[in-house]
C-alpha cells in the first residue's frame, strides 16, 4: 500500500477520536478486521495502532484489543499533575521526606557558611567530582556491598544524569538495549533520546525471564542490559543470589554491558550481593539520594569499570558537568557523618509501615509489593482500563501513574503503580481507601 493511504488511515482514526466520533473507551477493530475492511496487510494494519498508540490516542489491552484512550492526560509517561479538584494525595511520585531533615539542611548551610572552604564552593569542581569527594561515596558503598577505588567513581546531578552519561557515552544509536517489560520510565526517555532499539525482557512474578533473556541475546546483539535487582520499580522485586549468578553469567556469555540501578536498593537491609560486585569488568552501577535523602538533592554517582571512567566524564563534561559544588558538598557530608546512613534505617521502619497500611487497606485487591517498599503494583480487572482509572481517580484528588508509563514494549498491562512515601503516614489509609472506593465502583 503506498504511504499515503496508510497515512490516510491514521489521519482518519485521529480525526474521529479528536472530535468524539470514537468516544474514550471504544474497542477498534482487530488487527485482522481492519485488514479485511480497509483491503491492506496484516503489517500495516500493526503500523496504523502503532502509530495511534504513539499519538497517545489509543492502548492496545494483552487478549482484549485496541481501545480509544482517554485523552485527560492523566495517564501515560508525563501525566499532568494539575488536579481539577483540590489534591487529596499524590501517590504518581514518591518524595519521601522525614522529620526534621529542613532543619538539618540549616545546620548544614549554617556550618559551610563559616568553614575556611567556603570559597572553594563558588569555583567549578571537575566533571565527575573531586577525589576526595569520590572516596566518601566509595566508603558509603561499602555498606551496599561495593568495595571500589574511589577513582571509578564519578559524581553526577542526580541517578537520572548518571544513566544518561553512561547510555550516551557507551552506546551508539541503533543499540539494543534490553530492558524489563516493566521498568523505571526515565530509562524508557535516555532510550528514545539516543536512539536505542529498546527490547523488552518478559518479567515473571520473581524477576526478569532469564531463559527469554538469553535467547534475546543469542537471536540479537544486545549492547547493554537494564537491571533493578533489589526492589525492582515498579514490581518491588529482589533477585536472589542464583538469578543474578545466572543473569551475570548471560551477560558475560554475550559480552553484554549491565547497568544496574540502585536506586531504592537501601530498603532492603541485607541484599545479595550488587550485579557489579559479581562482575565489576561490565557493570556500571547508578544510584543517588533522591529517594534515601531528599528529592531535591540532585546528588547521585555512577562506579563504572576503568575503561569506562574517562568516556563517561567526558560526557559529564559536554553535558553538566555533575552536581554543583554546595549540593555536592552537603551530600558528601551527610554521607561522610552518617546521617544518610541514619535517614535509611527510618526510610526503612517508614516503608514496612506503609506498606502494612496498604495490605490492609487494599485487602483482597491484585497487589504485587516487596514487604519494605514504597510502591505497589495494583492489578486491574478486565473492565477496569487504567486511562479511565486514572481520570476517575484524578476527579477526587489522587494522582496515580498508569501501567504504560511502565511499560518498555507495545503491550500495556491493566494495572497502576501506587507511590506510597509521599502522602502523610496518618493519612494514608484513608486515601488507599477511598482509592479503592473508585475503583470497584468502575461497572463492568
Amino acid at each position: 500500500m503506498r504511504p499515503s493511504s496508510y497515512k490516510a488511515i491514521v489521519d482518519e482514526f485521529a480525526a474521529s477520536i479528536r472530535s468524539g466520533t470514537l468516544p474514550a473507551g471504544t474497542r477498534l477493530p482487530t488487527h485482522r478486521a481492519l485488514t479485511r475492511e480497509r483491503r491492506i496487510a496484516l503489517a500495516t494494519a500493526t503500523r496504523v495502532y502503532a502509530e495511534l498508540a504513539a499519538m497517545g490516542l489509543v492502548v492496545g489491552e494483552p487478549g482484549r484489543g485496541t481501545f480509544v484512550r482517554v485523552r485527560s492526560g492523566y495517564d501515560g509517561l508525563e501525566p499532568s499533575r494539575v488536579l481539577p479538584v483540590p489534591r487529596v494525595a499524590d501517590l504518581s511520585f514518591n518524595q519521601p521526606l522525614g522529620e526534621g531533615q529542613a532543619d538539618r539542611l540549616r545546620q548544614s548551610l549554617r556550618a559551610l557558611s563559616v568553614s575556611g572552604e567556603v570559597e572553594a564552593l563558588l569555583r567549578q569542581d571537575p566533571p565527575g567530582g573531586r577525589l576526595h569527594e569520590r572516596a566518601v561515596v566509595a566508603t558509603y558503598l561499602l555498606e551496599r556491598g561495593i568495595d571500589t577505588a574511589p577513582a571509578n567513581v564519578v559524581i553526577t546531578s542526580g541517578t537520572q544524569q548518571a544513566l544518561d552519561a553512561v547510555l550516551r557515552s557507551l552506546t551508539r544509536p541503533g543499540d539494543v538495549l534490553a530492558v524489563d517489560a516493566l521498568s523505571y520510565p526515565g530509562i524508557k526517555l535516555l532510550a528514545s533520546a539516543h536512539g536505542l532499539d529498546m527490547v523488552p525482557i518478559p518479567v515473571t512474578e520473581k524477576g526478569p525471564d532469564l531463559a527469554a533473556l538469553d535467547s534475546l541475546c543469542r537471536a540479537r546483539p544486545v549492547r547493554a542490559i537494564y537491571a533493578i535487582p533489589t526492589l525492582h520499580n515498579p514490581l518491588g522485586w529482589v533477585l536472589d543470589t542464583e538469578q543474578r549468578e545466572r543473569f551475570v553469567a548471560i551477560a558475560r556469555s554475550h559480552d553484554c554491558l549491565i547497568v544496574e540501578d540502585g536506586t531504592y536498593a537501601f530498603l532492603d537491609a541485607s541484599p545479595p550481593p550488587p550485579l557489579h560486585t559479581l562482575a565489576p569488568e561490565r557493570t556500571c552501577y547508578v544510584a543517588g539520594l533522591s529517594k534515601n535523602a531528599a528529592p531535591g538533592l540532585r546528588f547521585g554517582f555512577a562506579v563504572l569499570p576503568r575503561p569506562h571512567i574517562e568516556t563517561v566524564t567526558r560526557s559529564l563534561r559536554l553535558a553538566a558537568w555533575g552536581a554543583p559544588g554546595l549540593i555536592t558538598a552537603v551530600a558528601t557530608g551527610w554521607l561522610a557523618d552518617g546521617t544518610v546512613a541514619r535517614w535509611e534505617r527510618d526510610r526503612r521502619d517508614d516503608a514496612a509501615a506503609r506498606q502494612d497500611i496498604a495490605r490492609t487497606a487494599l485487602a483482597g485487591m491484585s497487589c504485587t509489593a516487596h514487604p519494605v517498599s514504597y510502591m505497589v503494583w495494583l492489578g486491574l480487572e478486565p473492565h477496569q482500563r487504567p486511562d479511565h482509572v486514572a481520570a476517575l481517580l484524578a476527579e477526587v484528588g489522587i494522582l496515580v501513574s498508569t501501567a504504560d508509563a511502565f511499560a518498555t514494549g507495545s503491550h500495556h498491562p491493566r494495572g497502576l503503580r501506587l507511590a506510597l512515601a509521599t502522602p502523610p503516614r496518618e493519612e494514608l489509609g484513608l486515601v488507599l481507601r477511598r482509592l479503592r472506593e473508585v475503583i470497584e465502583a468502575v461497572p463492568p
